[in-house]
């Protein structure tokens, strides 16, 4: 289970939001309860211990995942200087959020979450605290249907097509089965971005630790979230015609990591491929 240190207590903001528990677990919340936040529900709480206590390491998997995210959008900020952002999935507001990462380096930086929780979408106040030179706004919508998304006012309205845009799935598209076609959806959503535009994904795999990672999927599978989690060379074909940025697909703690952190965490801790890569 989440360490003591990280485990929140008394109240939550997600009892505060307004919006009534429906007694089932979500994948967000319990991401939040495990990372230490406070937008979770008894169910959420309780799943995300089973979870630990099927993986110990989770938590160190979920921070690493994170700890990409940061490094990933940092450096297509300051090294890519891509100035508008697409985040499919964008889970609950956990500071730094990705706008507070590209804005830090433009604050002209632009960005468009999505996501399908209704307490996302209660929260989204953490997502829209723009700088005033730059935007941020927020579409609800499944991305299973990226029609939907590419069709919705927020994205016509904040980004500019005319420019590269960043296309960021994080920790997502293992919730989308065979009959889902992920790899099509995330190619639909690519279609439209212009040349430079950039693919930035962490894919779930089993391959580091199969029996660990597997009894978390049963646990998410009891409750109405099964999993597909893709093999290295499954994970290979969403970045298919595209320009990889060096080092290529590998494990999130082993992209361009901040030298510190270097070796700090075990390959059988990480259960998540990670990689950037530019639309010609």
């Amino acid at each position: 289970m989440p360490e003591d240190s990280a485990r929140p207590t008394g109240r939550t903001a997600a009892a505060d939001s307004g919006f009534a528990a429906d007694g089932t677990a979500h994948a967000a919340r319990i991401y939040d309860y495990i990372l230490g936040g406070k937008d979770y529900y008894p169910a959420d709480q309780e799943a995300g211990d089973a979870m630990c206590r099927e993986w110990p390491a989770l938590p160190i998997h979920m921070r690493a995942n994170r700890d990409w995210m940061n490094r990933a959008v940092r450096w297509l900020a300051e090294e890519a200087g891509v100035r508008q952002f697409l985040d499919i999935g964008s889970g609950i507001p956990t500071s730094p959020n990705i706008h507070e990462i590209a804005q830090s380096a433009a604050p002209s930086s632009r960005v468009v979450y999505v996501d399908n929780d209704p307490l996302v979408l209660a929260l989204s106040r953490g997502l829209l605290t723009s700088t005033p030179q730059g935007r941020t706004s927020y579409v609800e919508a499944d991305m299973r249907d990226p029609q939907a998304i590419l069709d919705s006012p927020a994205f016509r309205d904040t980004l500019d097509l005319g420019e590269p845009v960043a296309l960021t799935v994080i920790a997502i598209v293992h919730f989308l089965l065979d009959e889902h076609d992920a790899v099509g959806i995330v190619r639909r959503l690519l279609e439209p971005l212009p040349s430079g535009s950039y693919l930035a994904m962490s894919i779930g795999t089993a391959e580091f630790a199969p029996e660990e990672v597997g009894r978390v999927a049963r646990e998410y599978a009891a409750r109405d979230m099964p999993m597909r989690l893709r093999t290295f060379a499954e994970a290979e074909e969403f970045f298919e015609d595209l320009d990889l940025v060096e080092p290529g697909i590998v494990q999130v703690h082993k992209w361009r990591p901040d030298p510190a952190d270097a070796g700090a965490v075990r390959d059988e801790d990480i259960a998540m491929y990670g990689a950037v890569a530019r639309k010609p």
